[in-house]
């Protein structure tokens, strides 16, 4: 159980968010939720659905100009910003043994560099508003899973360019990064139909559990640097930042029950992993 004196939080209500890939399963959530505690949401997606419970500009992140629009039509809405969220992110298949190709790139455009687009296009704001940024990371941040090289390799990098931020604007923005799971969504679909599905290697957790973890970083009265999402995912990180051999050797075992059974059998992008494992049983 959390004390209460570690996790005093400001009043949401009248406090100004602006929440990127806020259609999507996370972001709607949260700005759902933030939404009806009274505080000014304005999210930024490349395809509003546009049921959304809060304002939601059109947005691609991987674009300068449609950023540079965006953000500036947000900040008006919002009247200024007290909280980033860049939460908008993809997912996808990228064994780290083959060339990196479309799918490689498309997922360091969009998680990496989106994050450092919205970002820096916010910076004024959030300097004269001492504000905060919450970054949205993953557990794969920290603990990489196989198969998805891109996904993790460009967490690693976003939580590295919070640090650079954190260093850069310390003194009147705070930086948070939070690490959750797996949570079942769309994001996930394009790794299943390539049969690359890391079911077994990771454990998928609740929504709920994520958007309390943002929302806590968000609002914190005393910022936190890093914030995990469940009591698991807290052991694994900091297994991942003190002792990554251990780690290594548990997703490695893992890895290798599940090629062995058959998990990756008729997956093309995966034969090599099945090949070498099976060769060496």
């Amino acid at each position: 159980m959390t004390l209460f004196f570690l996790d005093r939080r400001h009043d949401p209500r009248g406090r100004r968010f602006l929440i990127t890939g806020a259609s999507g399963t996370i972001g709607r959530a949260l700005g759902e939720r933030l939404a009806r505690a009274g505080a000014h949401v304005v999210g930024l997606d490349l395809r509003p659905s546009g049921d959304e419970p809060f304002d939601v500009v059109r947005c691609d992140v991987t674009d300068d100009r449609s950023v540079r629009s965006a953000v500036a039509d947000a900040l008006s809405r919002l009247g200024g910003l007290d909280v980033l969220v860049n939460n908008a992110g993809i997912g996808g298949p990228a064994p780290a043994e083959l060339p990196p190709g479309t799918e490689v790139l498309r997922q360091l455009e969009i998680n990496l560099l989106g994050t450092w687009r919205v970002t820096a296009a916010c910076v004024g704001a959030l300097v004269a508003g001492r504000g905060r940024v919450v970054m949205v990371t993953s557990r794969m941040a920290a603990m990489q899973l196989p198969l998805a090289a891109a996904y993790g390799a460009s967490k690693r990098a976003m939580v590295a360019y919070a640090d650079a931020l954190r260093l850069e604007l310390g003194t009147h923005v705070s930086v948070s990064c939070v690490y959750p799971s797996a949570v079942r969504s769309p994001i996930h679909d394009s790794t299943k139909e390539a049969g690359l599905s890391l079911e077994g290697m990771s454990v998928y957790e609740p929504l709920e559990g994520v958007v309390d973890a943002i929302e806590r970083a968000a609002l914190a009265r005393r910022p936190r640097r890093d914030v995990t999402t469940t009591r698991k995912g807290a052991v694994e990180f900091f297994l991942a930042r003190h002792l990554p051999a251990v780690t290594d050797r548990v997703v490695a075992r893992t890895l290798t029950a599940r090629a062995r059974a058959g998990a990756f059998d008729g997956a093309p992008l995966a034969a090599g992993v099945v090949e070498r494992h099976r060769s060496g049983a």
